[in-house]
């Protein structure tokens, strides 16, 4: 995804009022080495105006001035802002302001003047802290005003687009951002196959077609996460938004292109949660006017987009070798196989198909050096190997389409003793469809020349699935792809006139 520059400014602004230039030269200097936007101003009268005009953080006041002493100052500047954080300066301790009007004008701070700046210093960063939280503070309760707000128009009768629109409207105007879209899987407004409604603004206002060219294995990966932790998700652009139904379901995500998340996630989340009541509501009354034949076109084409999208990737990690070219479809037609001798339905079969397919995707982020590497693998690059199940199921995550596909591909690696990865399950702790892709991937795997050595014969990859029956592999699984493998010769000439794409 595209790059935000980072803000350089520290974003606060400060203002110093003295009848002193030397003092107010020197403030300068020490202002702007702590990282902080400053302004001098050595007339009490044109500083009231400056700041009536401008949008200060912070003012550092003199307190013996001409022709307006300090507390006049702060009297006038109260009378339009109460808001302005007060630090008051003098240089002459017995004839400073008493307690009360100090606290009477609402000033924060008290400092007398000296050679040395550190009680100043500590005085400034003190009072930035507490604008930090004054403004984080006022952020919350106005974005919660906001939020309140927005209820009514996003829960108002309306089309699919009209509604997502809307909420990607607010969201935006909630953290300031241009560049955002909204991911909402299809089932929630009609019951379909399970596909992604899908609504940008800004950089994402796009076709599904284009949408899907903008989708690194970085990038799905995250939105993968987002729906697996059902947290919001920073990512070095911006951040991912899980939107949660009942019963803790994802319904989708909203992705936001902004920087300015170091306080805000909550706030985004209480969000994220009227977004979810607004399309319950919509599902539950069954009231929102749907053009069919349209939203129809839109689902087929981000799903076929998604697709090639995973497919394009798949086929890389493919052809990064000559050796694995082919590995994916082969796993894919083992698998099916296996399926079949043990009966499974139709739909249990498509699931082993796809999980064959793309069991290998996470393997995309993974260094050529070490993926091709023909030496023993160290504990570091073998634990790089190790990421690629989970990595893969979190690029499928990023959408419900294979929702029932993450698990087998997340699990592939995990063995019935407890030894596998990535979370060391054993025994029926494991999906059976994964229990079927790890003997497919394993046998077909020993049956392919790589680089680091030559295929083994038919008769002695047989003998290894055999002897880890039970440790590595699913007993059951192993002793009926045995007895399919007494075919394999009448395998090996459908696997060759026989291209496996997932559709």
């Amino acid at each position: 995804m595209r790059k935000i520059k980072s803000r350089i400014s520290s974003g606060y602004k400060i203002i110093a009022v003295d009848d002193e230039r030397g003092i107010l030269d020197s403030l300068s200097v020490l202002v702007r080495r702590l990282g902080y936007n400053y302004t001098g101003v050595d007339n009490p009268v044109e500083a009231i105006r400056a700041i009536k005009e401008g949008d200060f953080d912070l003012l550092i006041l003199d307190f013996l001035m001409e022709p307006l002493q300090g507390d006049e100052v702060v009297k006038q500047i109260r009378k339009f802002n109460r808001d302005l954080y007060i630090l008051l300066l003098t240089g002459y301790k017995d004839i400073a302001p008493p307690l009360k009007t100090i606290k009477t004008l609402d000033i924060q701070g008290y400092c007398e003047k000296a050679d040395n700046f550190d009680q100043l210093i500590l005085f400034i960063e003190s009072a930035v802290k507490t604008i930090e939280q004054r403004k984080t503070i006022k952020y919350f309760k106005d974005g919660l005003k906001q939020i309140l707000d927005s209820t009514p128009r996003i829960y108002r009768l309306q089309s699919i687009a009209e509604i997502l629109g809307d909420i990607l409207l607010e969201a935006t105007d909630l953290v300031k951002c241009k560049n955002a879209f909204i991911l909402v899987d299809n089932f929630i407004f009609c019951n379909s196959k399970e596909e992604s409604v899908y609504k940008g603004v800004g950089y994402f206002d796009v076709s599904p077609d284009e949408f899907a060219k903008m989708l690194t294995p970085g990038f799905m990966e995250n939105i993968g996460l987002a729906r697996d932790a059902k947290k919001c998700k920073k990512t070095e652009e911006g951040v991912v938004i899980p939107i949660k139904g009942d019963m803790d379901k994802i319904l989708g995500v909203i992705y936001l292109e902004t920087d300015g998340l170091s306080n805000v996630a909550s706030l985004l989340e209480v969000f994220a949660t009227q977004v979810a009541t607004s399309i319950n509501n919509i599902r539950l009354h069954s009231l929102v006017s749907i053009k069919n034949n349209e939203l129809d076109r839109t689902y087929r084409e981000l799903k076929q987009r998604y697709l090639d999208a995973i497919q394009v990737l798949r086929l890389t990690v493919d052809a990064k070798d000559v050796y694995t070219r082919g590995h994916s479809d082969r796993v894919a037609y083992y698998a099916v196989e296996i399926g079949k001798g043990f009966n499974l339905g139709e739909s249990d079969l498509e699931k082993l198909k796809a999980a064959g397919i793309f069991h290998d995707i996470g393997k995309i982020g993974i260094a050529d050096d070490i993926l091709f590497k023909t030496d023993k693998l160290v504990d570091n690059e073998y634990s790089k190997i190790k990421e690629h199940p989970l990595k893969g199921a979190h690029i499928l995550s990023a959408m419900s389409m294979f929702k029932d596909v993450v698990p087998i591909v997340k699990y592939h690696h995990e063995r019935v003793d407890g030894r596998g990865y990535p979370c060391g399950l054993k025994g029926e702790e494991i999906p059976f469809l994964a229990r079927i892709i790890s003997v497919a991937d394993a046998f077909d795997a020993m049956t392919s020349d790589r680089q680091y050595r030559t295929k083994l014969k038919l008769a002695d990859a047989k003998e290894q699935l055999a002897a880890n029956s039970g440790t590595q592999f699913d007993s059951d699984v192993v002793e009926k792809f045995l007895d399919i493998l007494k075919n394999f010769d009448e395998m090996q000439k459908e696997i060759e006139y026989t291209y496996f794409v997932y559709k």
